[in-house]
């Protein structure tokens, strides 16, 4: 198995903080990074966050890259973005670009390590069902799996990740929460 199914299969990150306004409980940047301490222990391995501003049309984006090492050698990488508000209340500039810089950087420790909502059989909040992707998110998935690959390979190739990653029996299960980060995945790897 390799060390990054490994990490993916053990990392085990509770939305520990809780949002008053919204009434939504949440995860942040640092509760995945504490997470990822053991599974990172056991296997070798670190994980390094870096972050460029760049712009895209008259908007700033923070660009945060995590990536997961072993001896010294990138195993795996993701990308993620940001945007930067024009303002936001009660925040001074250096803020806005921090809160970016932590949302982009959370985003991509998620892709990289499959993040996930799944709780545990013991969990008391069961109510509320996970949307799955859509019929147009799995086409998007498709579709671009065949462009990269019309022989169909890199989707069966895919599609037995993405399944075994999130412990689903196929592919029109996997959660919406997490098709951009799949999608943005496939996308690195494809470019490199």
């Amino acid at each position: 198995m390799s060390r990054l199914l490994y990490i993916q299969q053990e990392l085990k990150a509770p939305k520990g903080q809780y949002n008053q306004f919204g009434k939504y409980k949440y995860r942040n940047c640092e509760d995945i990074l504490q997470a990822l301490k053991a599974p990172l222990k056991e296997t070798g391995c670190h994980v390094t966050l870096s972050d460029k501003i760049v712009m895209v049309g008259d908007r700033i984006y923070v660009e945060a890259t995590a990536s997961l090492y072993h001896n010294e050698k990138c195993l795996e990488s993701t990308t993620a973005y940001a945007r930067e508000p024009i303002a936001k209340k009660g925040m001074d500039e250096s803020q806005i670009t921090g809160a970016a810089s932590s949302y982009a950087r959370k985003n991509a420790l998620n892709g990289l390590f499959a993040t996930d909502d799944t709780k545990d059989a013991d969990s008391n909040d069961n109510s509320q069902q996970q949307t799955l992707i859509s019929k147009e998110q799995l086409s998007e998935l498709s579709t671009y799996c065949m462009d990269v690959s019309p022989e169909g390979q890199e989707l069966n190739d895919l599609g037995k990740r993405v399944t075994a990653a999130y412990k689903i029996e196929s592919l029109d299960k996997l959660p919406a929460n997490v098709f951009n980060n799949v999608i943005n995945r496939l996308k690195n790897e494809n470019n490199q």
